[in-house]
């Protein structure tokens, strides 16, 4: 088995679940608003801005975001990110209102906004670029995979769960579905390597390699990046 396949049978199945478990968030989103949008008396135009401020909060923070996953490290960092998207996502089933609705939305898309941003940084630190083309298609099939489980089971959710507890069936929704999202925070923190240094799966030798073609590929760029056009024409 090569180092690179090493890698992604120990990363890119976990990360896919992440990824899974993200966009259940937003299938849920959706099937809640059959019954949400008339119980809280929202109209079409305010659920479908309170869909579009997640995007907003989404948007101003992926960079922060990232920046400081580069410096914390990606296991605390991404850990971080899916406990408190959870709880924001759980918080859901609490709106009552137009503004409680926006604020959750707009929180919610903060905390999601560095986890796609940040696993893909996060693949920089273990594949060459010529690599990670085909791992992000792979870690990106959770996308249709979440759709394919999502609606059955959040049709599932809102079709047993109404009434349990006083709680309407769009309510249960959003709490079950956040609940793997605050149980992998757990588990990314003790599962996850930040850097391939740190890897004690991989073999003295295995790290090296890695290590090797990564600073390669690092400092090939540089030099490319170096090369004025002056020297081009000294040349």
């Amino acid at each position: 088995m090569s180092v690179s396949s090493k890698i992604a049978r120990r990363l890119i199945p976990f990360l896919m679940l992440c990824y899974f478990v993200a966009y259940l968030d937003r299938v849920n989103f959706g099937f809640a608003a059959l019954t949400f949008k008339a119980d809280l008396g929202l109209s079409d135009a305010v659920f479908g801005l309170g869909a579009g401020i997640f995007f907003a909060g989404y948007f101003i923070f992926e960079v922060p975001s990232n920046i400081l996953l580069e410096k914390v490290g990606a296991r605390i960092w991404i850990a971080r990110i899916m406990f408190i998207w959870g709880v924001v996502s759980a918080a859901m089933a609490f709106v009552g209102g137009e503004m409680s609705f926006y604020v959750v939305r707009f929180l919610l898309g903060v905390a999601e906004a560095g986890f796609f941003p940040g696993i893909i940084l996060y693949l920089t630190y273990w594949y060459t670029s010529a690599e990670r083309t085909k791992i992000v298609g792979l870690f990106m099939t959770a996308i249709p995979l979440s759709s394919v489980v999502g609606a059955p089971l959040s049709s599932w959710i809102l079709g047993i769960f109404t009434g349990i507890g006083g709680l309407k069936g769009w309510q249960w929704l959003f709490i079950i579905e956040a609940l793997p999202a605050i149980i992998l925070s757990s588990v990314t923190y003790f599962y996850l390597t930040d850097k391939p240094a740190e890897a004690t799966w991989l073999t003295p030798e295995e790290r090296e390699r890695v290590i090797g073609h990564l600073t390669a590929e690092t400092a090939s760029r540089e030099a490319i990046h170096k090369y004025t056009l002056g020297a081009a024409r000294a040349n």
